[in-house]
């Protein structure tokens, strides 16, 4: 196998591609991107058994073949190559030992039988969505961290997708609080229900572009998820079981509900948390009056007392917060204002906008005035 690319180019596919190699494993050949030029393009492959990405690189094949080559190494010394005007070579010979050149830097290192390699599952296209890369950047984004990606519990781990009709919402959470947001499309797909892994949504969120006229297609299948844009496939499996039933878990009622400046309140709870560390577990007090909510926190590094104006319907009230997942819920809100719901200081508070096309509810804590 020989194969010319531009140095620019073969870097943004290796960093794409190398999304999907494990932290850690024991099967030397999931540490490997795969060199694939047997037919007429150049595919670069990554696969660790539970996610994978193959996308398609521009290139010369001066001769045909295949090799699987250690991907940190490669990515290394193709990202401190000269490049320029320059096209970076990668020659396999039939041992699989690999020179890649670029100038007059030549490197020689040992690959691997592509043949050994496991290509991405092939995954029945019959159901699918279609969303605009912006639009699944953006729900990715203002809910992932909400999953609890350390948990033992798989379900709290991953993004929950649900199709109906024309709409598709996007779930998360980890015991604590929930977000959701809910997108319409264009057109009418098939009802699906899907659990994906918040790794696979999280590294998708950062491989897709924030342009809104560019598409990508959504595939279900029973065992696994496909989404497909630009030059780029990736699949993932599916985390098994159903999910936690959400609509049970929310509340329209309220007897307190807060019109606030998000910018104000997201500032004003900044501010506070420079005397929190996360292990302190100290809560956000929030004393909300008429035309007035005052926030208070208190550690061993000192106290910090503010103020925001704001809107307030119905009886005043007292709560705290974890200010981590407050402060997460206004950055994941564009509006200018935000409308806070709340019942008493035991029960969740929900941040939502009137469509409902996002909620945000986060528990309350136990505090000491």
């Amino acid at each position: 196998m020989k194969l010319e690319f531009s140095k620019e180019k073969l870097t943004a596919a290796l960093g794409i591609v190398s999304r999907a190699i494990p932290s850690r494993t024991t099967n030397p050949i999931l540490e490997c991107i795969l060199f694939d030029a047997d037919g007429s393009t150049i595919k670069l492959t990554a696969n660790d058994t539970e996610f994978g990405i193959e996308t398609a690189v521009e290139g010369t094949i001066l001769e045909h073949g295949k090799v699987a080559l250690d991907a940190k190494l490669t990515y290394e010394i193709i990202r401190k190559l000269e490049g320029g005007e320059s096209p970076v070579t990668i020659e396999s010979k039939a041992d699989f030992s690999t020179v890649i050149s670029c100038e007059d830097a030549v490197f020689n290192i040992q690959g691997r039988d592509g043949e050994e390699f496991s290509y991405l599952p092939v995954i029945d296209k019959d159901n699918y969505i279609c969303l605009s890369q912006f639009t699944l950047k953006e729900a990715v984004r203002k809910t992932i961290f909400a999953a609890a990606f350390n948990d033992t519990n798989k379900m709290m781990g991953g993004e929950y997708i649900e199709v109906r009709g024309n709409m598709v919402k996007f779930v998360a959470l980890d015991g604590h609080r929930i977000s959701i947001r809910s997108v319409e499309m264009k057109e009418t797909y098939n009802d699906a229900k899907v659990i994906v892994p918040g790794r696979t949504m999280s590294e998708i969120s950062k491989i897709m572009t924030d342009d809104s006229e560019k598409e990508v297609l959504i595939y279900f299948s029973r065992n696994h998820i496909l989404f497909s844009f630009d030059e780029t496939t990736i699949v993932s499996r599916l985390i098994e079981g159903e999910y936690f039933r959400i609509d049970h878990m929310l509340s329209r009622d309220y007897m307190t509900k807060v019109k606030v400046n998000r910018t104000r309140l997201l500032n004003s709870i900044d501010r506070a948390t420079i005397l929190i560390r996360e292990s302190d577990h100290r809560p956000i007090i929030f004393d909300i009056k008429d035309g007035m909510m005052k926030l208070k926190v208190k550690s061993s590094f000192g106290t910090m007392d503010g103020s925001v104006s704001c809107e307030k319907e119905g009886k005043d009230l007292m709560i705290a917060f974890n200010p981590k997942f407050m402060l997460d819920a206004l950055r994941a809100v564009d509006d200018e204002d935000v409308d806070i719901y709340l019942t008493n200081s035991k029960s969740p508070c929900y941040i939502r906008d009137e469509k409902e096309s996002y909620i945000h509810l986060i528990l309350p804590v136990n505090f000491v005035v």
